[in-house]
């Protein structure tokens, strides 16, 4: 066997291997992503069976009347629709979902701090520390999906 064959053979395995490695680690941002999903759709879920108790969690009164249905409807279709994108993002292995994620997620972080900057609100530590961490990890899991089909896409045939 020459040195030649030796060398493709030594970069074959080691592309293997290497692939190999970059499949495990592809589980980590579709978990994450996944996670994120499963506690926004619990989120959903009581603000569609027990919008008092969610309401409450938010650290607001159930309003009345119309109030009421903007306030179940805003909020459950804002938890909804972040619990598809990060599903659909940790499903396809997408990285686009992920970011609409993190926009709606980050977004209320930013406002929440604009509520209390602006007009008196409490600064509601909690909430903004919860969704900037679940906005960073969407961006990460988004990035590493964008790296791994990166890494995908380079890699010798």
């Amino acid at each position: 066997m020459s040195f030649h064959a030796i060398d493709c053979e030594t970069n074959k395995t080691l592309f293997t291997s290497v692939n190999t490695l970059l499949k495990g680690l592809i589980m980590i941002p579709r978990i994450l992503s996944a996670l994120v999903g499963l506690l926004m759709a619990l989120q959903t879920i009581t603000w569609i069976s027990n919008p008092g108790e969610a309401a409450q969690g938010l650290g607001m009164s159930l309003l009345e009347g119309i109030g009421r249905s903007t306030q179940i409807g805003d909020f459950s279709s804002f938890f909804f629709s972040v619990t598809v994108f990060c599903f659909l993002g940790a499903y396809l292995k997408q990285a686009q979902w992920l970011i609409a994620a993190a926009i709606v997620l980050g977004s209320a972080a930013l406002f929440r701090s604009l509520a209390w900057i602006s007009h008196g609100a409490d600064f509601a530590t909690d909430f903004i520390v919860a969704e900037i961490v679940m906005t960073v990890l969407l961006i990460a899991s988004a990035y590493l999906f964008n790296k791994s089909q990166d890494e995908v896409t380079e890699s010798p045939s």
